[in-house]
This record gives structure tokens, sequence and C-alpha cells, in this order.
């Protein structure tokens, strides 16, 4: 099957077998795209756990929720319920619900390294990529098309009607895991001790979790009241479904990570080094 024929899905899946590998191949290239559903939120609690270790876990954590939520959702699509979840104004309105949890994760981190902190606070930090990454599945673009209204009614019952959305999500959860680990060790691997890179870590997990999930939610508030923003788009020529437009979305995922949370990052790294006693040569 050609790369292009995904994006046809009337003439691409005409088997159960084919359909399901593709759900899965759609799904790696679901995790290597960025979008405001996935990389923010991995970005932030990988580097926030400041290991390779905890990294995966986070993005393993997120994407294995959100498989769960992509094959209820087919199961559901199965049944012939998809319509509901096409609706413009549920995309809309779910960015503020996104928003506001990135921001009480932001806010929890910060209190949970304050004195007198609850221990619990940690157990929820650790939970918290689950909740987002089922309430995230929840959106809908060009990937849950294609497995809401093709993939799913191809299953031949109701028993293998969640298979494309669970594959999907487990090709998302090799690859958003993978960079999770990635993001946690690019928090270790500097010549930091262990409290300067806890702190390296959190303020950065925090920072772009709070102010990302305030653009969120501002995001989401306007588009409801000027529904044109949500639909605003500029073509980039790239013929890679995703990245072939700059839209809203792509705009929130690229500003959160590279601006808020690389760029802090970065600034914050730079601080320390210049902190550290210099070491007198010979």
């Amino acid at each position: 099957m050609h790369l292009t024929d995904w994006w046809a899905p009337a003439t691409a899946h005409s088997g159960v077998i084919a359909a399901l590998v593709t759900a899965w191949l759609l799904g790696l290239i679901h995790g290597l795209i960025p979008d405001e559903h996935t990389w923010p939120i991995t970005f932030s609690y990988a580097v926030g756990s400041y290991s390779s270790r905890g990294g995966l876990r986070a993005g393993l954590l997120f994407s294995l929720s959100f498989t769960i939520q992509r094959a209820i959702a087919c199961e559901l699509a199965w049944f012939g319920l998809s319509h509901w979840m096409q609706n413009p104004w549920l995309e809309r309105l779910l960015l503020i619900p996104i928003g506001l949890l990135m921001t009480t994760g932001g806010w929890l981190m910060v209190h949970s390294t304050q004195p007198g902190s609850r221990p619990g606070l940690a157990r929820v930090i650790r939970g918290m990529p689950a909740i987002h990454g089922f309430v995230a599945g929840w959106g809908f673009g060009a990937f849950a098309l294609i497995l809401y209204t093709t993939l799913a009614p191809t299953m031949p019952n109701a028993a293998w009607g969640w298979l494309p959305g669970a594959l999907f999500g487990l090709g998302t959860a090799i690859i958003q895991g993978t960079l999770g680990a990635l993001f946690g060790r690019m928090a270790q691997q500097h010549r930091l001790n262990e409290q300067q890179m806890r702190t390296l870590a959190l303020e950065t997990a925090s920072r772009t979790l709070t102010w990302g999930g305030a653009a969120y939610v501002a995001a989401g508030i306007s588009s409801l009241i000027w529904p044109g923003l949500s639909r605003w788009q500029l073509d980039t020529g790239i013929a890679i479904r995703g990245l072939n437009q700059i839209d809203l979305p792509l705009v929130l995922a690229i500003c959160t990570v590279v601006g808020i949370g690389l760029g802090g990052f970065a600034l914050r790294l730079h601080a320390l080094m210049r902190a550290q006693p210099s070491i007198p040569t010979s």
C-alpha cells in the first residue's frame, strides 16, 4: 500500500488486516507529528521526571491512557455513533479542560517541592499524564476521522470494533514513550548536581504546563467566541498530513514546547551553568 493511499480511505482499505496495519502505522506517524494533544504534555511530564526512566514512564502512561480512549471511541464508531465526536464545537471546547489540566499539573509540580508539601502530591503528579491522555484523546482531527469513519466500520463485528483504535494508540505509545525517554534524558545529561538538575527539570515542566495551559484555555475560549479562528490555516506545501498546514493546534504545540518549554529550559540551564564554580586548570 502506498503512503498516499492512507489519506484516501474510501479506496485504500479493502480488508480487516489492511485496516489494522494501517491503524498501527498511522499511530506511529501520529506520535511523530507535533500536535496539541501529545507533545506539550509528554514533554512537560517527561522533563519534570528528570530521568530517562521517568520520561519513558510519563510518555507511556499518557499514550496507553490515550490508547484506551481511542479503543472506546472506535467501538462507539462501529455502532455508528462517531458523528457526535465530529462536532467542531466539541473540538474547540476541549482545549479548555486540556489547558486547565495542564495548569493544574504545573501548580502541583511547584507546590510538591515546597517545605511542608503533602507526600501524596508526588503520586498525583505521576498519575496526571494518564488523565491527560484520556481527555486529550477525544480531540477530533484527520487521524480520528480516518479511524472513526473508515477503519472502525471495516471491522466484521462489535467484538473487533475497538481494535483499530487500540493499535493506533499503541503505535503512538511506541513513539511517545521513546520521545519521553529522550526528553527525560535531556534534563539529566548536563553536568549539574542532583539538586540543580531537579530544579531545572521541575521549573521547566511547571512553566511549560502553567503557561502552555493558560494559552490553551485562551485559545479555546477565543475559538468559541470567534469560530473562524479554529478554521484558520496556512498551507506549507509539505505532503504529509499534520504538517501540510499551519493551524491553531500546531501553533499551540510549537509555542508550548519550543517557545515556553525548550526556551525556558535553555535560559535556566545557562544560568545554572554560569553559577557553577569554575574548575582551576593546572
